[in-house]
C-alpha cells in the first residue's frame, strides 16, 4: 500500500454530542409503517394483506429483482392497512401498517443461516436484508458479489462517520466491535480478500483503541485501523478509497474496480449478527439529537417507528422544530413531518428550532473561490451555477459536473449562501437528460 494522502477537506463543527451515550432500547410503539423502499434499485412488494397476523423477523416484502433486498416485520401485530405514502423524494412508496400487540413473537423463518459456500455466504447477506446503513441503502449481497471478484483484493471499512452529530457507527465499534470483526473475517473469508482496513476518524478515540485492542487480541495479522484526519467528507467513498489504498476513484467508478470491497462498518457489524442469530434486520440504531430535542440518544428504533414516536421517547421536544433531517445535516433529507417512519438506512433524526434551521438569504457571487477550495476534487461550483442558468451543457461537460459527488462543501463553504450543492445535482440531471 502506498504511502497515504489526504485530500482537501472541510472542518465543520463536529457535534458528538451522544458520543459517550449507550445506545438504549425504546419501547415498541402502537404503530409501524414499513416502507416497501429502502433500498437502491425495485422496490418491493408486500406479500402479507391487510388483516394478516404478522411476527418479529417475518418476510412481508420482497422482488424477484436482482438490485433489492428483502424487507422484514419490525413488530408482531396485524397489518391495519397497505397504503401509498409520498416519500422524501416527492414519489409515491407503498408502506404496510402494522398495529403492534407488544407481544414481540418472533417468526418460525427467523432460523441461523448454514454457509458453507461463497454462493450461501451471499444468499445469508440477501436473506438478511441488509443494505448500507450509512446511508446509501445499496443492497449488500450486490456489493459483496461484483463481476471481478477475482480481481479484487482489499475490504475497506468506512467507519469515518464524519457528518456532525451522527454517533451510531462509533456506537457500533465501542458496543459490538467483536461483531464487526467477525463480519470483516467473514467477508474476508468467502471473498478471498488479502487485507482489511478500518478508517475511523481521530475524533473517535473510543472506537480506534477498542478495534485496535480487538485486532490484537483476536491475533489477527491481515487488518489493521487507519486513523483519518477529523473532518469532512472523509466517509464519502471516493475520499476513503483514495485516503486507505491511494487509488482515484473518479465518477462512475465502482470501488470493485479498484480491487476494493468497501463497506459500512455498522452494516457489517449487522450482517455478522445476523449470520450468527437468524434474525435479519428489524431495527436500527439512530442518534436522535439537534437543539429541539430534550434528551439527545443513541436509540434501538424499531424499523417504520414514527419520528414523533422516537423523539417522544427522548423526552419529546424542548423547542419547536423547525426542520427535521433524517440523516446528517450536510447530505441527510429534510422530511415533510414527524409522522414520516424510519428507514433502514435513517442513523439519524435531527430536529432544529428556527435558530438552527434558519437558512440566510443568498446574496451575489463574490468570485472567492471558497467552494473551488473546499471541493474534495478542485471542481468549479460556481461556474456550474452560471452554466445551469445558462443551459450550458457543454460547459458543465467540460467542467466535468459529473464528478461531483454533492458532498455539501461547496454549500457550506459559500459566505453568499448559494446553495451550490442542489444546483450541482440539477446540473448533473440536465446533463444526464440532454445524453438521452
Amino acid at each position: 500500500m502506498s504511502q497515504r494522502k489526504h485530500l482537501p477537506s472541510i472542518h465543520v463543527p463536529h457535534h458528538k454530542n451522544t458520543a459517550a451515550a449507550e445506545t438504549v432500547t425504546m419501547p415498541v410503539p402502537d404503530e409501524v409503517s414499513i416502507s416497501m423502499s429502502q433500498n437502491i434499485g425495485a422496490p418491493c412488494k408486500p406479500l402479507v394483506e391487510k388483516g394478516d397476523y404478522v411476527k418479529v423477523g417475518q418476510r412481508i416484502g420482497d422482488v424477484e429483482a436482482f438490485v433489492s433486498a428483502p424487507i422484514f416485520s419490525s413488530v408482531s401485530g396485524t397489518v391495519k392497512a397497505i397504503e401509498q405514502v409520498r416519500g422524501s423524494m416527492g414519489g409515491f412508496e407503498t408502506h404496510i401498517v402494522i398495529e403492534t400487540d407488544k407481544k414481540q413473537e418472533i417468526s418460525e423463518e427467523v432460523k441461523v443461516p448454514e454457509i458453507n459456500s461463497f454462493e450461501d455466504f451471499i444468499k445469508a447477506a440477501r436473506d438478511s436484508g441488509m443494505v448500507g446503513l450509512g446511508g446509501a441503502s445499496f443492497p449488500t449481497h450486490v456489493k459483496l458479489n461484483p463481476k471481478n471478484l477475482d480481481e479484487c483484493k482489499y475490504l475497506v471499512v468506512n467507519a469515518a462517520e464524519c457528518e456532525p452529530f451522527i454517533t451510531t457507527d462509533n456506537r457500533e465499534m465501542v458496543e459490538n466491535g467483536q461483531d464487526v470483526l467477525d463480519g470483516m473475517k467473514m467477508i474476508m473469508q468467502w471473498l478471498n480478500l488479502e487485507r482489511g482496513y478500518i478508517g475511523i476518524e481521530t475524533n473517535k478515540p473510543d472506537a480506534i483503541a477498542n478495534m485496535k485492542k480487538l485486532i490484537e487480541q483476536n491475533e489477527i495479522k491481515d487488518m489493521e485501523v487507519v486513523p483519518l484526519p477529523s473532518s469532512y467528507p472523509k466517509g464519502a467513498e471516493r475520499v476513503l478509497v483514495y485516503e486507505v489504498t491511494g487509488q482515484t476513484m473518479n465518477a462512475g467508478v465502482l470501488p470493485a474496480q479498484l480491487g476494493v470491497i468497501l463497506d459500512n462498518v455498522s452494516t457489517i457489524g449487522v450482517m455478522a449478527e445476523y449470520i450468527k442469530t437468524g434474525m435479519p434486520i428489524v431495527r436500527r440504531r439512530v442518534t436522535v439529537d439537534g437543539d429541539a430535542v430534550a434528551e439527545p440518544k443513541n436509540v434501538f428504533v424499531p424499523i417504520g417507528t414514527r419520528i414523533a414516536d422516537v423523539v417522544e421517547f427522548c423526552g419529546g421536544y424542548k423547542k419547536e422544530p423547525r426542520k427535521i433531517i433524517m440523516g446528517g445535516p450536510m447530505m441527510g433529507r429534510a422530511t415533510k413531518s414527524d409522522e414520516s417512519p424510519t428507514m433502514k438506512n435513517t442513523s439519524a433524526i435531527l430536529c432544529f428550532s428556527q435558530d438552527m434551521a434558519e437558512v440566510k438569504e443568498e446574496t451575489a457571487c463574490l468570485n472567492c473561490q471558497r467552494c473551488h477550495t473546499a471541493c474534495p476534487f478542485g471542481l468549479m461550483p460556481s461556474i456550474f451555477a452560471d452554466a445551469y442558468a445558462d443551459k450550458d451543457v457543454d460547459k458543465l461537460n467540460r467542467f466535468n459536473v459529473m464528478q461531483c459527488m454533492e458532498c455539501g462543501s461547496c454549500s457550506y463553504t459559500c459566505p453568499a449562501r448559494r446553495p451550490l450543492a442542489l444546483t450541482n445535482k440539477l446540473a448533473k440531471f440536465m446533463v444526464k437528460e440532454a445524453s438521452k
